[in-house]
């Protein structure tokens, strides 16, 4: 399939923070930069980047959770933050999300069967037999029983409880599902059970997934595409093989170095966390990323690279850009 499913043109996101001094300015951190992206309905999008880099923001944004200080968000052809609370909530069922804490994302006073028929119940135009019946059937796709609809969350693994997120964001079909760090929270034996499922139901259920995550190996398994995001602008963007064994970007670079080789040949949750520190989103240099790359010449001080085709399919955004075979 072709079609575009979802498209972000310049999307900026600021937040004001509360003045130091009483006479001073109030600082501005610019969380989202000039992000623009397109996805195809069946083309899995990853967006990687280490903490603080501005990728659960733009999660947020793609939500119509926040709206944008400038830019569109468009989900099916609709500017998602033109239109009315009523349009808002009945598009809300072509997209859902998937949150990182499976223990706080579930509400622990409600039944699994209120818990993942709360979409619908928000949408309304459905019966409780209606609801009971889909909450019934996607509860079984993602490999629980039915006869679980009346427990208590507090009765599942970490595992499970993610199923019962998953089977949550189902429940509405909808045609893009925003998974911000789905596995990160549960230990590694089910991680990998978990992609598994997710990779399963969207062949089944033409499930579109834009994945937020800070691990390659992830990414590596489900996405087709991956965006590589540093300071709240897009660095890099290309095929997970072309990012992974060909990286130009020296953010991306030092990405792939700082994760162990064993963690990108092996099964995804068989790994180690790299652990990178996070520099002021606000940093004066023309590109944000100059006090920290070997290469920083001149012009790096000077002028602010935009992305820019490196070879079809693949866009960098550094004005020395080299390739980077990685080793067999």
């Amino acid at each position: 399939m072709t079609d575009t499913l979802l498209q972000l043109d310049q999307v900026t996101r600021t937040y004001t923070l509360p003045r130091e001094r009483l006479w001073q300015a109030p600082p501005v951190v610019r969380a989202v930069q000039g992000i623009s992206l397109r996805m195809r309905s069946g083309s899995n999008l990853g967006v990687v980047g280490e903490s603080g880099s501005g990728k659960s923001t733009l999660a947020r944004l793609v939500m119509a959770l926040e709206a944008p200080s400038s830019g569109a968000v468009h989900l099916l052809g609709q500017n998602l933050n033109q239109l009315p609370p009523a349009q808002l909530r009945e598009a809300r069922r072509n997209f859902q999300m998937v949150f990182q804490d499976p223990y706080g994302s579930l509400d622990p006073r409600q039944t699994v069967q209120r818990i993942i028929t709360e979409p619908l119940v928000a949408l309304g135009g459905s019966t409780a037999q209606d609801q009971q019946r889909r909450a019934s059937e996607v509860l079984t796709a993602v490999g629980l029983r039915s006869s679980d609809l009346s427990k208590y969350p507090h009765e599942f693994s970490g595992g499970q409880r993610q199923r019962v997120a998953i089977a949550r964001a189902l429940i509405t079909r909808p045609r893009l599902i925003v998974a911000d760090e789905p596995v990160s929270a549960l230990d590694v034996s089910v991680q990998a059970q978990v992609l598994n499922l997710m990779q399963d139901l969207s062949a089944q259920f033409g499930v579109t997934y834009l994945l937020i995550s800070h691990d390659l190996a992830v990414v590596d398994y489900l996405c087709d595409e991956v965006a590589v995001i540093y300071q709240g602008r897009i660095v890099e963007q290309g095929s997970p093989l072309t990012l992974f064994q060909a990286a130009a970007h020296p953010y991306t670079q030092a990405l792939l170095r700082a994760v162990p080789r064993v963690a990108m040949l092996s099964a995804p949750g068989r790994r180690r966390r790299a652990v990178i520190t996070v520099v002021n989103a606000n940093a004066a240099a023309a590109c944000p990323y100059a006090s920290r790359c070997v290469q920083t010449q001149t012009l790096c001080e000077q002028q602010r690279p935009e992305l820019r085709s490196l070879s079809e399919g693949h866009q960098v955004a550094c004005h020395f850009a080299t390739s980077q075979v990685a080793d067999a």
